[in-house]
């Protein structure tokens, strides 16, 4: 049997008349691509530039996130960027993908879509002084993505209840990413699943209950659960590697 190919994590392409170019996020945002269906800001630029020169890009998102340093790269690539830009948020942008889909000129969103916003967070190791300068190194990480809401808000939104929603870890429906200034246009619903695994769930503390409903039932195959697991430990054992390496110079 032939072996069907992959789906990147993101993926471009232009249209017929190459006046404009659709661009798919759904998927993890990833620092490191050990798959293919990763991506980082570097392979973006790349396939951004080999769009040509379109006046417009759509931009589509499902997706829970990931590295933040990844995302305010895409997002800052996409404001340079001459073309306008329309994002589509096709079921959720969560922590990091909402900071990107805020690079739109036209934020649209399905009445079923959400959008999730949270303070970034890490994982630190160290000493008291050690860890106070990763605290205020997540503050002034977290400034950049205040700036990108409030931006798109404008006088929807003030930095105080952002700030507010932020440390809540909030969930927006479409409606009331309508009502904050962070989406345009709110359309029909659609028969989108949103793009969230067990390990993103783990982290958040406000996900919505039918989005744990979706999770539970769309289970994943013996098959296909072996194959994750085989990516997982293929990736862990990279790191581990690079760490060696490292953990030596």
């Amino acid at each position: 049997m032939k072996k069907q190919k992959k789906k990147k994590f993101w993926e471009m392409r232009m249209s017929a008349d190459g006046e404009s170019g659709d661009i798919f996020i759904y998927g993890d945002i990833e620092r490191y691509q050990w798959i293919e269906e990763d991506t980082t800001a570097s392979s973006f630029r790349d396939d951004l530039d080999n769009l040509g020169d379109v006046s417009t890009i759509n931009l589509y998102i499902n997706s829970p996130g990931g590295s933040v340093f990844e995302g305010v790269a895409i997002h800052n690539m996409l404001k340079r960027h001459e073309a306008k830009v329309n994002v589509r948020i096709d079921a959720l942008a969560a922590s990091i993908a909402s900071v990107i889909a805020m690079a739109g000129d036209t934020i649209y969103m399905p009445k079923n879509s959400m959008l999730m916003i949270h303070n970034p967070w890490t994982i630190a190791l160290g000493n008291a002084k050690e860890l106070r300068k990763t605290a205020d190194d997540l503050d002034r990480i977290g400034g950049s993505a205040v700036q990108s809401y409030l931006q798109k808000a404008g006088d929807k939104l003030t930095e105080e209840k952002l700030q507010e929603m932020l440390d809540e870890e909030t969930w927006l429906s479409a409606d009331e990413a309508y009502q904050y200034g962070l989406a345009d246009v709110v359309e029909e619903e659609n028969q989108m699943a949103a793009s969230i695994n067990k390990d993103f769930f783990a982290q958040y503390k406000n996900v919505p209950d039918h989005l744990m409903k979706e999770e539970k039932s769309n289970q994943l195959s013996a098959e296909e659960l072996a194959e994750r697991q085989r990516i997982a430990d293929e990736a862990k054992a990279n790191s581990e590697y690079i760490n060696d390496i490292l953990g030596g110079i």
